[in-house]
């Protein structure tokens, strides 16, 4: 799988292969620098290839070339974690640290994007899943539909900002890998800071309440819109989680919906 591409773009392997549910990583060195070559068949992860190329480097890793079902990417060298120091006592910092590079990737390009995914079509298994389970997936799926038909702040979406999307790049900061290449409203795209579920405090409402006016804040977002994109998308979350299935995770998305839901209401 990576032997053509090692050949094509003059690569040395440097380290173990790396295998995802979508994707074969290999790092690799490419021109002295450290790179990581993905090889992948999946259509989203091929849609945020061409993102990445899109954003050029501005808040997110280089793309150093791109063919096919392959992408050289610059490899992030740091140390630092989010996750980690979300867990070690600097979940504020963390969330702040993602918030700033959300905007940056929100930032406006003058060059094109051709054919990002709306966030309707992104949003389209909530509504039944809604009809299937009712109860909080319901509630979620009205504030969804509430929000979808009245965006505001539209953008190109990195559509997956958490804690392990957003890596050390060391001199060249905090960087974005991973997208999903998506266009709407901007505040979905700061919802995913208080869902990631490696990260056990998510469903702590005292931690959530501090996170959302850090978040709100740093993002310049009113509270209410927040909770209601915290709302939709953990819904969604819990639709897919039902959809494998995999409950646990499911009931850990309805906790984080409930959490908000609670919070709309006080």
């Amino acid at each position: 799988m990576f032997a053509p591409y090692l050949d094509r773009w003059s690569l040395i392997s440097d380290g173990e292969p790396i295998i995802t549910h979508s994707s074969r990583l290999l790092p690799v060195l490419w021109q002295d620098r450290p790179a990581m070559l993905k090889v992948t068949a999946n259509i989203d992860e091929r849609y945020g290839a061409l993102l990445m190329q899109w954003w050029d480097g501005d808040g997110a890793a280089y793309v150093y070339a791109h063919e096919g079902d392959a992408v050289l990417l610059e490899r992030a060298t740091g140390k630092r974690s989010l996750l980690a120091m979300a867990m070690n006592g600097e979940d504020d910092k963390a969330s702040r640290i993602l918030c700033g590079t959300a905007a940056r990737l929100h930032a406006p390009r003058e060059k094109p994007l051709p054919d990002p995914i709306p966030l309707t079509r992104w949003f389209r298994d909530l509504e039944p899943a809604a009809s299937k389970h009712g109860g909080t997936l319901a509630d979620c799926s009205a504030i969804a539909n509430v929000l979808l038909a009245d965006q505001r702040d539209v953008t190109i979406l990195h559509g997956d900002i958490h804690h392990d999307n957003i890596l050390d790049f060391e001199a060249r900061g905090w960087l974005a890998i991973d997208p999903k290449r998506l266009h709407g409203e901007r505040g979905f795209d700061f919802a995913n800071i208080f869902a990631n579920e490696e990260l056990p405090v998510i469903t702590d409402p005292v931690r959530f309440r501090r996170q959302l006016a850090i978040v709100s804040a740093e993002a310049g977002l009113e509270p209410k819109r927040l909770l209601q994109w915290i709302a939709a998308y953990s819904g969604l979350s819990a639709a897919w989680f039902l959809g494998d299935p995999n409950i646990q995770q499911a009931e850990t998305a309805l906790t984080v919906a409930r959490i908000a839901l609670a919070e709309l209401e006080s």
